[in-house]
This record gives structure tokens, C-alpha cells and sequence, in this order.
């Protein structure tokens, strides 16, 4: 039996991943809440409560809320950075 390597992401990596996306207007697949995502990040942040967070528009995936028609602005979505697991960046053209 062969030894199964795990990429653990720190907050840093997902961090510098989400801040590529965003600075190349590249698309991420991530999980969040348990919830596979498919989103565009826009902007990297804090909030009030000084915790990281990622404006982003959600064009396909899962969501708790759901998902209106691509283009309904009700999909933009303010993500806390420490709840995102598995980014991948993917490829925008």
C-alpha cells in the first residue's frame, strides 16, 4: 500500500492564491461551507471584525442561498478567506 500525500493550504497559500485570481481575473473552484464553489474573486479585504475577506461574483457551484440566473447581481457573495478549502486556480480563457 502506497503513502497518500495530502496538500494541506495554509491561510497564507490561499491567501497569495485568491490574490492571483483576482490581480489576473482568474476564475477558483473551492470549497466553502462544505459547498463546492465556482466564483471570480474581485477584491481581498478585511472586515470591521479585522477578519479576511474575498468579494467575489459566484457563477456556478453550490450555495446555501442558491444561485440566481449568471449575470443576476444577488450572485456577488463576501466570503470569510479562513472557510475556503481546496483553491484551484482555474484557467480564464
Amino acid at each position: 500500500m502506497g503513502v497518500v500525500e495530502a496538500k494541506i493550504q495554509t491561510v497564507e497559500d490561499i491567501y497569495r492564491l485568491i490574490w492571483t485570481a483576482a490581480s489576473h481575473k482568474q476564475p477558483v473552484r473551492a470549497m466553502y461551507k462544505d459547498l463546492p464553489r465556482l466564483f471570480c474573486p474581485h477584491r481581498l479585504g478585511r472586515n470591521r471584525a479585522g477578519e479576511l475577506r474575498v468579494l467575489c461574483y459566484q457563477y456556478g457551484g453550490e450555495s446555501e442561498s442558491g444561485l440566481e440566473p449568471m449575470g443576476s447581481p444577488a450572485n456577488w457573495r463576501c466570503v470569510v478567506l479562513e472557510r475556503l478549502s481546496a483553491v484551484e486556480l482555474l484557467d480564464g480563457s
